[in-house]
């Protein structure tokens, strides 16, 4: 994840820029100062060493923070606004994002999607949480959290997605309380009350990660079935997340993954679109049969 430390550089880089106030963005973002945290509007220009204004936001169409987790948003726009914030009294600087997805059954996946950004993808603890990762909690809202060099923190609120991050390489500084809770309250969270992260939670999360990557090389071909893809793209993501789903089916049913990566390698610098259907109708029907097998951590 990025994070920002305002005691070395600015990570957020804005061109210069009137500042201009969109309903749009007032509607994700919070374009005013919060508690001590100063809205950033201005920053020295790296060449004339002069004071500029600068918008203090950022828009794009793009998945955000989710766009690590192979977040499929072909057949829909995600629009994503991010800010900074300073505080002088904390000496923290403060970086966040706010995603508004809007792609039907895409957007079944987003608190999955944003529990993979605390999920391991080193071999030996695959899918499991990274050390220091909790749920954390604010009056009826619970967030994910993890402080390790300074902190993340995410959450649904149900179709939107919140990020907030920050840095420090000092040892133990203040989280940004003021600023958490200030999009907490524009931005309820939508995790459920009762999410607790736990075994049997990890093991349904790792079962449903195998279920979604099968379920995007789907939504690959589909796209290509209307004609709105490459066929090397397409063949590229499903082989993709096969290798992904291949993983865990190694980790956690003890099925050996090289021989089959090693296929649809071959079968992908071939062109070999055909073969690479044949083993993803191959892999979905094993899973239909071994899908609610009891796996061990």
């Amino acid at each position: 994840m990025k994070k920002y430390l305002k005691s070395l550089v600015f990570v957020s880089i804005f061109i210069a820029a009137p500042l201009v106030v969109h309903a749009a963005v007032s509607d994700y973002l919070i374009l005013q100062n919060i508690g001590s945290y100063k809205f950033i509007t201005q920053t020295k220009n790296p060449l004339t060493k002069k004071i500029v204004q600068i918008p203090g936001y950022t828009t794009r169409n793009a998945p955000g923070m989710l766009a690590a987790t192979d977040h499929f948003d072909l057949d829909h726009d995600d629009t994503t606004y991010g800010t900074d914030y300073e505080s002088d009294a904390a000496n923290l600087g403060v970086e966040v994002q706010v995603t508004k997805h809007a792609g039907g059954d895409s957007d079944r996946w987003l608190l999955h999607e944003v529990e993979d950004s605390y999920r391991s993808d080193d071999p030996a603890r695959l899918g499991l949480l990274s050390q220091g990762t909790i749920i954390k909690k604010m009056g009826n809202d619970k967030f994910f959290s993890i402080r390790l060099g300074g902190g993340a923190y995410m959450w649904v609120s149900n179709n939107v997605v919140v990020s907030i991050n920050y840095r420090s390489l000092q040892g133990a500084t203040p989280e940004p309380i003021e600023v958490i809770q200030a999009y907490l309250q524009k931005f309820p969270s939508t995790v459920s009350g009762t999410l607790v992260l736990d075994t049997a939670h990890d093991v349904q999360w790792i079962k449903d990660e195998m279920d979604r990557r099968l379920w995007l090389c789907d939504k690959w071909f589909y796209q290509l079935q209307l004609g709105k893809v490459q066929q090397n793209q397409v063949y590229q993501e499903s082989v993709k997340s096969m290798n992904v789903f291949l993983d865990y089916r190694e980790k956690y049913y003890g099925i050996k993954a090289a021989d089959e990566k090693n296929l649809l390698a071959s079968y992908l610098s071939t062109n070999n679109g055909t073969g690479i259907k044949a083993k993803l109708t191959e892999y979905k029907n094993w899973w239909t049969l071994n899908k609610n097998k009891a796996i061990s951590l």
